[in-house]
């Protein structure tokens, strides 16, 4: 007789148990914890209404502090709140709240992913770059010389004081033989310019203007403008009517401008995402939305979270779209390449 021997594993005589069965443990667990479905479902809720927030964005109302505008400004920064959600959904050991979490992140990268990615390219015509350089700026030569370093062809400044503009050209002259300075805006060129004048965008003095550079590509219409501050007040919200007015002012000068090929530089107080200007951004593309690297945000220089200083073209193609380094602003400058 054949005798078949066991080793003894002092557990009983059990040997180790396969994988299968440890799943099998924690499903069990699981079937036995029914709380694990019904905890968490307020954090389910905000995972939703973060959801909300980003698809129905354009029906949030301005009519109460022009909330709808606000939200839009901020809308990446969602992303911040995903991550709170995960390890509270994580201690409340929730499988709601962590299914319903998907939701919010699986919205935000269709809208934002694309703007996680480098889209610029390579070639192009023309080089141009905007700043505001801060009225209460300590180093204007320096920051003119800083900006002007970026190689650009063509530069556009704004919150120029009347006191410092000679600084400006003197900083600048050596490498931009045309030039022309409009109210608090000012545009360098190294191409000869023309047809200078000021924009009207209903602020009672100048802070916008239009010039034809005549590039080796041929003419190009550049429009400059700082449109007016906006605050976010506790008694009034979004403060932001007069921003918008002007919005809608500029817009009407873009849609008359009669050259084809468009580039507009500036400080408009407001993202692309922000309805209110529409009048401008429905007309132009954004060169960072087309062709940058990330989301290019430019204020406040210190902790950048929104692109409110925008390079926007109509009629020309985008090539690379960048952020440049800070200088004595609280404002970061931006600069692009354009395919004429």
């Amino acid at each position: 007789m054949v005798q078949a021997y066991r080793a003894d594993t002092g557990n009983g005589g059990v040997g180790p148990q396969p994988s299968g069965s440890r799943f099998r443990d924690l499903r069990d667990r699981l079937t036995r914890d029914t709380g694990i479905w019904r905890r968490g479902i307020v954090l389910a809720c905000c995972s939703v209404l973060l959801t909300l927030v980003m698809v129905l964005h354009a029906h949030i109302p301005n009519t109460i502090g022009n909330l709808g505008s606000l939200s839009e400004t901020f809308l990446p920064w969602i992303a911040v709140f995903v991550p709170v959600l995960l390890v509270l959904g994580l201690v409340r050991r929730s499988a709601t709240a962590l299914i319903a979490l998907l939701l919010p992140i699986v919205v935000w990268f269709n809208v934002f992913g694309g703007l996680l990615t480098d889209k610029s390219g390579t070639g192009g015509d023309l080089t141009v770059a905007t700043h505001n350089v801060n009225a209460d700026n300590a180093d204007p030569a320096g920051t003119a010389q800083q900006v002007a370093g970026s190689g650009a062809d063509v530069i556009a400044l704004q919150e120029l004081p009347t006191g410092k503009v000679k600084t400006y050209e003197s900083a600048l002259a050596g490498r931009f033989p045309y030039h022309s300075v409009q109210g608090t805006v000012g545009l360098w060129s190294k191409y000869p310019i023309s047809d200078t004048r000021p924009v009207d965008i209903k602020m009672g003095w100048v802070r916008a203007m239009r010039t034809t550079v005549t590039t080796p590509k041929g003419e190009v219409g550049f429009v400059v403008a700082h449109l007016p501050s906006v605050r976010v007040k506790l008694h009034a919200g979004f403060t932001a009517s007069q921003r918008d007015e002007s919005a809608d002012a500029l817009g009407e000068a873009i849609a008359d401008e009669r050259l084809d090929r468009v580039v507009l530089l500036g400080d408009l107080n407001g993202t692309m995402n922000d309805r209110s200007l529409n009048a401008v951004t429905s007309q132009m593309r954004s060169t960072q939305g087309a062709a940058g690297d990330g989301f290019g945000f430019s204020w406040p220089a210190s902790f950048p979270m929104a692109r409110i200083d925008q390079i926007m073209v109509r009629g020309i193609d985008p090539v690379s779209s960048w952020t440049l380094p800070a200088t004595d602003s609280d404002h970061l400058p931006i600069a692009a390449r354009v395919k004429l």
